[in-house]
């Protein structure tokens, strides 16, 4: 219990970092956070064409959750106001040493279901087993302008995931002939809702008095949904740990983690900001999607303005 206290602490301490910024950058005051989120030299993702991605559905995932997933990804092909498009924006102003910025959108190729082929607990090296097994047998292509995701199902555990982690990225090298990149984020529904899946559910030591918002497609998908939005901003932006980070490229503060927590304007620990909410559902978000899906991002770091930047 104290362990879980303690990761929620951090949490909050992160986020008070991130919202100290831009309380101070609000009132033209120097901040201390503005060089943090800095240019390291190596590559990032840009092709002009998109980012593909490639999903490992890891377990009994339900078509629901899958859907609504899918429907994200396909989301970055809609150009509306407060779309998913709008929110990516942000990440334009992160160029790679020729000036080239990140890639302005994504492009699901390909998702294939595993059901449990290495059992219901999972290391770290074995999520890259399960990609690199993937491209291997010609599941997926070898593609060095892709991130793979392996998504588990609320049954499965994996290293570190709900212990101060709501998913990771990292590259590998495969047959020797070319460094790819993937990611993992895990439903988390049934083991740490609080940590993972934040607003939409508390943590079990936080601030009485709060409640959860709605989630708009469930607990689980949108908890994994925010993560990966978390994830894309940082793969894309610091592929191989020497692109945009900030502290220890071993455990860095990237494009979405400098902002954690925060998700609308006015964000404050244990308050996620002024978010819309759905008139029939009382669902919170703060983005649109197809398929009339409404899904909640989190917070870019904004190299331009050295801010938070969230939809307003």
């Amino acid at each position: 219990m104290f362990l879980r206290f303690l990761l929620f602490t951090l949490t909050i301490s992160v986020t008070l970092v991130a919202l100290g910024q831009c309380q101070r950058q609000n009132q033209n005051q120097p901040s201390a956070f503005e060089s943090t989120v800095k240019y390291h030299g190596g590559p990032i993702l840009t092709s002009p064409k998109g980012i593909n991605i490639y999903l490992i559905w890891y377990g009994g995932l339900s078509s629901k959750d899958r859907n609504s997933i899918t429907d994200f990804f396909a989301s970055f092909t809609t150009r509306q106001e407060l779309s998913v498009l709008t929110w990516w924006g942000t990440m334009s102003s992160y160029k790679d040493g020729a000036g080239k910025p990140v890639s302005d959108t994504f492009r699901l190729i390909k998702h294939v279901g595993d059901i449990y082929s290495l059992g219901k607990s999972l290391k770290h090296a074995q999520v890259a087993e399960l990609v690199k097994s993937k491209i291997e047998r010609k599941i997926f292509p070898l593609d060095t302008n892709g991130i793979y995701f392996v998504l588990t199902a609320k049954d499965v555990t994996v290293e570190r995931f709900c212990m101060g982690s709501c998913g990771f990225h990292d590259s590998m090298m495969v047959g020797g002939k070319a460094r790819v990149a993937y990611a993992h984020v895990g439903n988390p529904v049934a083991q740490c809702p609080g940590l993972c899946a934040w607003p939409y559910a508390l943590p079990a030591y936080g601030p009485p008095g709060q409640a959860a918002l709605v989630a708009p497609n469930g607990v689980g998908p949108d908890g994994m949904i925010i993560n990966i939005a978390t994830i894309l901003a940082g793969a894309a932006s610091n592929p191989f740990k020497n692109g945009y980070f900030q502290g220890d490229a071993l455990a860095p503060l990237e494009a979405a983690t400098a902002c954690s927590g925060v998700f609308g304007p006015g964000a404050y620990p244990g308050y996620p900001g002024t978010l819309m909410v759905d008139k029939m559902s009382s669902a919170s978000y703060n983005a649109y999607g197809v398929n009339g899906r409404k899904f909640l991002l989190p917070a870019i770091w904004d190299l331009i303005s050295s801010n938070c930047k969230v939809f307003t």
